[in-house]
């Protein structure tokens, strides 16, 4: 997919073009956000669950921390560390499909056999087996998620490999004598991309989804470090008090799978 019609579908579809505003909004949030932040996020400024005012905009949380600081340091660690799972996932599920797909040996079952495996498990139960396998910390949980995430990328790579690999200009390819590599390069590569833009939003989201619900657990990310899931963990008690002290996390990680969701469908030619 070149990018004239990357931009051409951002263009003309008005789910394209919210996904793409929500994603910058969110991601220059989560960016800026801790240069803009009017107070240290560690700070204790007042009374727990404490009113916004125009001192504090969203209040504080349950230790008289304030909010709005907070919220604008812990996107960062959201974007970053689903980041890094997805491209790790996706790193070695493309390279695994493609192969798996085009050369098909008795490697092929195998891989798909693990894959069914894996895929039999819940996600986040497998994600709080393997986390608690890796140990405490971030670390054990971005490895645990691009794990998880693993399986279905695999197939769905080896699935769209397939259905370019019989087609007449991948037979012309290797009539000329082009090798595996410049193949799946030129030829199968360049035509399995867009199907596989939405699925990276997909994962993307689903890795937002699994940390920060591992956050939330109290598994990932510990105290007193700032991050959206954890937020809403800490400071469940106090939605009658403060309500923003969990809703604006909330629709912060919200409105980002929901901007990446948008905008890989338009990118792979969904809804107009």
């Amino acid at each position: 997919m070149n990018r004239t019609r990357t931009r051409r579908w951002i263009r003309v579809s008005g789910s394209g073009k919210a996904g793409l505003v929500i994603v910058v909004v969110v991601v220059a949030i989560a960016v800026i956000g801790p240069l803009a932040a009017p107070h240290n996020p560690d700070v204790v400024a007042g009374l727990p669950y404490a009113q916004p005012s125009a001192a504090h905009w969203l209040g504080l949380d349950f230790l008289g921390r304030d909010v709005l600081s907070r919220v604008l340091h812990g996107g960062l660690t959201v974007v970053f560390y689903a980041g890094v799972a997805t491209a790790a996932a996706y790193g070695v599920g493309l390279l695994v499909g493609l192969f798996a797909g085009y050369r098909r040996t008795w490697l092929e079952a195998v891989l798909m056999r693990f894959t069914d495996v894996i895929l039999a498990f819940p996600a986040l139960v497998l994600l709080l087996l393997l986390a608690t396998a890796f140990g405490p910390g971030i670390t054990g949980i971005v490895v645990a998620t691009a794990i998880i995430q693993l399986p279905p990328i695999i197939r769905i790579v080896r699935s769209a490999t397939l259905e370019q690999s019989v087609r007449g200009y991948v037979e012309a390819a290797v009539a000329r004598g082009e090798g595996t590599l410049v193949v799946l390069r030129r030829e199968i590569l360049p035509n399995i991309a867009r199907p596989l833009s939405a699925d990276v939003g997909l994962r993307f989201s689903w890795s937002v989804l699994l940390i920060a619900s591992v956050n939330f657990l109290g598994l990932g990310l510990q105290a007193p470090a700032s991050d959206w899931g954890l937020m809403v963990s800490e400071n469940r008690g106090g939605i009658a008090s403060n309500p923003s002290v969990m809703l604006v996390p909330a629709a912060m990680l919200g409105a980002l799978t929901l901007g990446i969701n948008l905008l890989g469908d338009a990118l792979a030619g969904g809804k107009q």
